[in-house]
């Protein structure tokens, strides 16, 4: 008999594997598809620094060539987030940022309606290679939701809001290239919780953040509580969120919550800088097995080892015939750097 339940139960396993792996072959597929028509980029000729502005999104303001902060944002205006695509050596890079200087970079409705449009239009587009998130206000990354508008609201408001922040954070989390998170200032509960949502988080020494909601007798409304722990671990996670315990970017270094903390320079974009240092290690490597690589971590991590075995055999099987993969052969047989088209 017990040798029956073992035998059904092998093959009710091997039945749920099969399926993950019909589905999840599915998602890598349209993960890696996502490049096969993609014509290679072509060169800028126009910019003469690594760092200068090439093409915003339709919409969106780009910053002025030379990098500098804004002291001020136009309430309500498309300023408020800043989209650049760097060139040169960073092209491939795209970085956001956050410009309501009056508001100390808070949450509005406008703002998290500008965010989801990037986000729509970043996940389609086959030139980017890593996004990292900034502000562009000294000394703070996001102060959270803005309290003022809040008051405003109706408690209907209020849940429709708090959703349409969520799924905007969502859909940053579930954009298919590397995120970084450059935490340069405060970066207190949506603003924290932005952070989270991506892959990686730098942050300044001196930077503060943590999810202070209990403070205001609510709780992380945009992914929080669910990703604090899965960042730090649940009892640590608990006692921050219990505490609403500030942290500078040295502790947040020590647990876990972000990958690097360096300390701030005089034009107060340390942070920033570290994540653009990172982001340039990223563009060399193949485009498709990129947005593979994070989608079978980021899947793989939601499910036991043996599922997440499937998930990886996936994922890896979408690499096997794609052009980059022979070029990327051919190019350590000939010792040579990989021409690599996300092909």
């Amino acid at each position: 008999m017990a040798a029956t339940v073992a035998a059904a139960a092998a093959a009710a396993t091997l039945s749920l594997l099969q399926r993950r792996r019909a589905g999840l072959a599915a998602v890598a597929t349209a993960a890696s598809s996502s490049f096969s028509s993609s014509p290679s980029a072509s060169s800028s000729s126009s910019s003469s620094s690594s760092c200068s502005p090439s093409r915003p999104l339709r919409g969106f303001a780009a910053l002025p060539p030379s990098r500098g902060y804004s002291s001020e944002a136009k309430a309500g205006g498309e300023e408020e987030l800043r989209v650049r695509y760097l060139d040169d050596e960073h092209k491939g890079i795209v970085v956001l940022g956050l410009n309501r200087a009056h508001a100390k970079n808070a949450l509005n409705k406008n703002l998290v309606k500008m965010m989801s449009k990037v986000m729509e239009a970043l996940k389609s587009d086959k030139k980017v290679r890593t996004v990292i998130f900034r502000s562009e206000v000294p000394g703070v990354f996001c102060a959270g939701a803005d309290l003022k508008e809040r008051a405003k609201m109706h408690s209907s408001e209020v849940s429709s809001f708090v959703s349409k922040a969520r799924a905007t954070i969502n859909e940053m989390a579930n954009l298919p290239v590397p995120t970084i998170a450059a935490i340069d200032g405060i970066a207190l509960g949506g603003g924290l919780e932005l952070a989270l949502a991506c892959d990686i988080r730098v942050a300044a020494t001196s930077a503060k953040m943590g999810l202070v909601e209990t403070k205001l007798a609510i709780i992380p409304g945009a992914g929080g509580t669910q990703r604090l722990p899965r960042t730090i671990g649940v009892s640590l996670a608990k006692e921050l969120i219990f505490s609403a315990r500030v942290v500078d970017g040295e502790e947040a270094k020590s647990i876990g919550l972000v990958g690097h903390a360096v300390e701030q320079n005089d034009a107060g974009d340390a942070a920033y800088r570290k994540a653009l240092a990172l982001a340039k290690e990223f563009l060399p490597q193949g485009p498709v097995a990129m947005r593979v690589a994070k989608l079978a971590i980021n899947q793989g991590m939601e499910v036991d080892l043996l599922t997440g075995l499937a998930i990886e055999e996936a994922c890896y099987a979408q690499t096997i015939p794609t052009k980059d993969r022979i070029e990327g052969l051919l190019a350590f047989k000939e010792k040579r750097p990989p021409r690599y088209k996300g092909e």
